[in-house]
């Protein structure tokens, strides 16, 4: 716990009789993106709500900066920052009030507020269009500003749940350049997302909940060895399959996967090489059309560790309702 800027034991939250979490214990260090991931209704958005204050835990405990988020939500609130699925903007006015605005509810002091609020229009690129109204921003746009809202304060830990959701790839990135510079600049992020492309390029450890516990944790990397890789095989007709399978079986350990004139199978360390498959399987007999080592992803350890696929584009888990 001493070296971790992130922690929760026994992590617990219930509304009536529905149980979102149900003893998570997490320990994320300083000074990079911690990736968390589960299914809608996991109790994703429910731990971002309890470390940032907004939910109360029905038990365990969880500390942020090191104070106790159920004993000094005042305190947490002095350390963290928070960007939501949705932006919470004013459209009607311009980005320059926008921001002069959340610094003075961050009690920043108007002068202070206006300081920082040019600093960070500046820094990310919008000082150009501080003085249009948000409602004519581009989604990314949008985003960047909801983003600059909550480092205000400078956060040393920054929440973002569903940063971007609903944005088109070109502002997605710019949202993942962002939050590269910030960990660049200190900040530790807490990253909820249903793009698991997203996860892999940002963060440096990931966490997989499933009802509300956690079930899997390591980085990118360490995550995929535990899946391995895949060898996917194309025959010319059916009359191969057998000579096919049997080669792959006996180089992998693992019984094929035949869908059509397509076999796959499982390969984990050590994986045979290309060159050494295609040997195998031309002194088989097997006529083949296509041979490949397919790299897990994090979509293939997901689904291996909660049974489910990840749609971003179904609705995403709903926040509950503060308690």
């Amino acid at each position: 716990m001493e070296e971790s800027i992130i922690y929760t034991k026994a992590l617990r939250k219930q509304y009536g009789d529905v149980v979102a979490l149900t003893g998570l214990d997490l320990a994320i260090p300083p000074n990079l993106v911690y990736g968390l991931l589960g299914p809608n209704g996991a109790g994703k958005s429910t731990t971002v709500r309890i470390l940032s204050t907004l939910t109360r835990p029905s038990g365990g405990q969880a500390v942020v900066g090191g104070f106790d988020v159920a004993r000094e939500p005042g305190e947490v609130r002095k350390v963290i920052g928070l960007a939501g699925q949705d932006a919470t903007l004013d459209d009607k006015l311009t980005a320059r009030e926008n921001l002069r605005i959340f610094g003075r509810l961050s009690r920043l002091g108007s002068r202070r507020a206006r300081r920082r609020a040019e600093e960070l229009l500046e820094r990310f690129g919008l000082a150009h269009a501080g003085n249009r109204l948000a409602g004519t921003y581009s989604g990314g746009m949008r985003r960047r500003l909801d983003l600059i809202a909550s480092l205000l304060r400078a956060p040393a830990v920054l929440f973002l749940d569903e940063p971007t959701t609903g944005l088109d790839v070109r502002s997605r990135m710019e949202i993942w350049d962002t939050v590269r510079e910030l960990v660049a600049d200190g900040t530790t992020v807490l990253l909820t997302s249903q793009y698991l492309e997203e996860v892999d390029q940002l963060a440096s450890a990931v966490g997989v909940i499933d009802h509300g516990q956690l079930i899997a944790e390591g980085s990118p990397a360490q995550l995929k060895s535990r899946i391995g890789s895949h060898i996917d095989v194309v025959v010319e007709s059916t009359d191969h399959l057998l000579n096919a399978m049997a080669v792959l079986e006996r180089l992998t350990g693992h019984r094929p996967e035949v869908d059509g004139s397509h076999i796959a199978v499982a390969a984990v360390d050590p994986v045979p090489s290309l060159p050494q498959i295609v040997r195998e399987l031309d002194a088989s007999g097997a006529v083949i059309r296509d041979v490949g080592i397919r790299e897990p992803s994090l979509d293939d350890v997901f689904l291996s560790l909660t049974g489910k696929t990840v749609d971003p584009a179904k609705p995403v888990e709903a926040p509950a309702a503060v308690a």
